[in-house]
């Protein structure tokens, strides 16, 4: 019977440990980022500016219509709109992001966010685009035009591809006012410092001067 009370304790606790994992709720109507902590009082994520101060400037940003460069090795260029660009966005759990992908190939790499579900919307071109369930590891893919719409769950392999012959653009949302994200590539065969070539070579079973190779490459980030 303990061991049956341990097993109901713990799972309670780890349940309600999943429940803050995400941003926490505001308790007020806002909490504008103030990056002088001597005029703020912290609440969660950055510490909040006097609601008296803020301005209709904490809650916005302008020149996410211009299309960004996608000239680089992976052909795609992310604008990610977190609480670092909008102070607003402190406590509200919620980001925005503008993708750009070059014509057939463009590419945004297999990668996580660790804080946040994304759903994103198609507004030019053809996307094929997928995340991998944990273990036993299911492909789960789609094709996406214009107006279509797709969602990436919370701390899931994913990416977006371009497989149409014109530029294509997509808006993600993000449940998280700072998501943060994990190339898969960048960060196994980019990280600083490196990691021993042993490891990945038998977790990838490849040949050791194989791993050498991929670990002296210039890893782009496309952020």
């Amino acid at each position: 019977m303990k061991g049956a009370h341990f097993l109901v304790a713990f799972v309670l606790a780890l349940s309600s440990s999943s429940a803050f994992a995400f941003d926490p709720s505001p308790l007020q109507d806002f909490c504008v980022a103030n990056n002088d902590p001597k005029d703020g009082v912290f609440v969660n994520g950055k510490f909040c500016r006097d609601p008296m101060l803020a301005t209709a400037n904490d809650f916005s940003f302008s020149g996410l219509n211009i299309p960004r460069n996608t000239s680089n090795q992976v052909g795609s260029n992310v604008t990610l709109l977190n609480v670092d660009k909008i102070p607003g966005l402190n406590t509200l759990g919620i980001s925005i992001a503008r993708i750009d992908f070059a014509p057939y190939g463009g590419l945004n790499p297999p990668h996580i966010h660790p804080r946040a579900t994304e759903i994103l919307v198609v507004l030019e071109g053809t996307l094929y685009v997928g995340f991998v369930t944990s273990n036993p590891n299911r492909l789960i893919t789609k094709v996406l035009n214009a107006g279509d719409v797709f969602v990436f769950p919370i701390g899931l392999i994913h990416f977006q591809f371009n497989i149409g012959n014109t530029n294509a653009v997509a808006i993600a949302g993000l449940s998280s006012q700072n998501p943060g994200v994990i190339t898969i590539a960048n960060a196994v065969f980019g990280s600083n410092p490196p990691i021993n070539p042993d490891v990945l070579a038998k977790a990838f079973q490849l040949d050791k001067n194989v791993v050498n190779y991929l670990e002296k490459q210039f890893w782009v980030n496309n952020q």
